[in-house]
């Protein structure tokens, strides 16, 4: 079998959507690897030690490197879906605590979600002239904006959600059902640790 020439890419980005090669011995890793596939069929051979591994490849088979890859390939896809519906990562963001904390003083938004203040103000600047939010000043405290959604910015963050969730499907497709709901677990697990 001969192979196609491969287009010109980086080394550490070479592949990055396919699985790597994970140690072979046991590890407490490959004990959640085996819990979180538990009945599923097998679907590689057997893997090499880490340290049979070339040096490149012994990176790419760090769990911290396939968690960043993959968070890498679900923020692409969650961004993609929501500039479909003209609106930035860190705007939906922004967008999604005003409609659970709102009316929210802008200075306390900020510290919420930690974010620069000039940032802030770049950020909920968009959204209000995209009729998203309002801006007023705060009953309690005249000095400060209050900040809440506006029916718009609702109807916005409900089609948000839905392409978000579909990007996140995409994301998860090569698994079954089981195995995405103890991905979802194990990752919440190692996030609250």
């Amino acid at each position: 079998m001969t192979r196609q020439p491969r287009k010109a890419e980086s080394a550490l980005t070479r592949d990055a959507d396919r699985p790597t090669p994970a140690p072979a011995e046991p590890t407490d890793l490959a004990a959640l690897g085996k819990a979180a596939t538990a009945g599923a069929p097998s679907v590689s051979a057997p893997r090499p030690a880490p340290d049979a591994l070339p040096a490149l490849q012994r990176i790419q088979a760090l769990p911290s490197w396939l968690v960043g890859r993959v968070a890498a390939r679900g923020r692409s896809l969650v961004a993609e879906a929501l500039a479909g519906q003209g609106v930035k990562m860190l705007h939906h963001a922004v967008l999604a605590a005003v409609s659970e904390f709102g009316p929210v003083a802008q200075a306390d938004l900020g510290r919420k979600l930690a974010i620069d203040p000039k940032d802030l103000v770049g950020v909920l600047n968009d959204l209000q002239a995209d009729g998203l939010t309002l801006r007023e000043p705060d009953p309690r405290d005249r000095r400060k904006n209050a900040v809440t959604v506006t029916p718009a910015g609702r109807d916005l963050l409900e089609r948000c959600a839905t392409v978000a969730e579909a990007a996140n499907a995409e994301l998860l497709a090569p698994l079954t059902p089981a195995e995405a709901r103890r991905l979802i677990a194990l990752l919440t697990r190692l996030h609250e640790a």
